[in-house]
């Protein structure tokens, strides 16, 4: 069984006692009980990893002695999904199991069709949902480096990003090539779309295609949009070599 994982938050990784506290060391000693004696890594999320073992444990704070450490390079190629905004839970969904497989970048969108919106007095709100749910599901799945979870972008700012990167990606479930046929590369941003409930408008797909995207199936069902950017991004491990 791999070690937990808790982030930084602040501590020091550069001594050889960290100390976790606050919310991070209460979810170490209540949540997750770790006592004396056992493995646990702490991340400042950003690549550096430090191996410890437990030293004392009790109350909010857990204090571990540092084994050795360790930088994880940034993957290459790196993986970016756009996500348009999903009702509900299914938001915070989508961020957990894009995280979970090993998304590097995840672009929240404002699609012409969403049916959730981010009201300009909620946006903050929702943005810090988004990324908390990153934080988790990275402290979940063992992560070194904790996702980013930009700032919402509008259709203009997809298009800008898609026409940056070294392979642009537009689920459309009738799409003539299938996403697990696409040649990759092996180096750069691989950008992948995934529309709203309601699908990618017309003149979206067409600034889309247009900024050098290709449209591509999963399969013969249609996904949700919760869950089709951890389902392509499984995809795109595999073929990257990342899986």
């Amino acid at each position: 069984m791999t070690a937990p994982v808790f982030l930084a938050d602040g501590a020091d990784l550069a001594g050889d006692v960290i100390v976790l506290a606050g919310p991070e060391g209460r979810h170490a000693a209540t949540v997750r009980r770790i006592r004396p004696g056992e493995r646990a890594d702490v991340t400042d999320g950003k690549g550096l990893l430090a191996e410890c073992i437990v030293a004392a444990a009790g109350g909010s704070q857990v204090e571990l002695r540092v084994q050795a450490r360790r930088e994880v390079p940034a993957p290459d190629p790196r993986i970016a999904v756009v996500q348009a905004i999903a009702k509900g839970e299914r938001a915070e969904l989508a961020v957990e199991t894009m995280t979970e497989v090993g998304v590097d970048v995840i672009v929240p969108w404002n699609a012409e069709r969403c049916v959730a919106r981010w009201p300009a007095d909620r946006a903050a709100k929702s943005l810090g949902r988004w990324r908390s749910a990153a934080r988790a599901a990275s402290k979940q799945a063992r992560r070194a480096r904790v996702p980013e979870v930009t700032s919402a972008a509008s259709s203009a700012d997809v298009a800008a990003r898609l026409a940056d990167a070294a392979c642009a990606i537009v689920l459309e479930p009738g799409a003539a090539a299938a996403a697990s046929r696409l040649a990759v590369p092996a180096s750069g941003d691989i950008v992948l779309v995934v529309g709203p409930e309601g699908g990618i408008s017309p003149a979206e797909m067409a600034a889309f295609t247009r900024a050098g995207a290709v449209p591509a199936r999963l399969g013969e069902s249609v996904l949700r949009t919760s869950t089709a950017g951890a389902v392509a991004a499984a995809v795109l491990m595999t073929a990257t070599g990342r899986w």
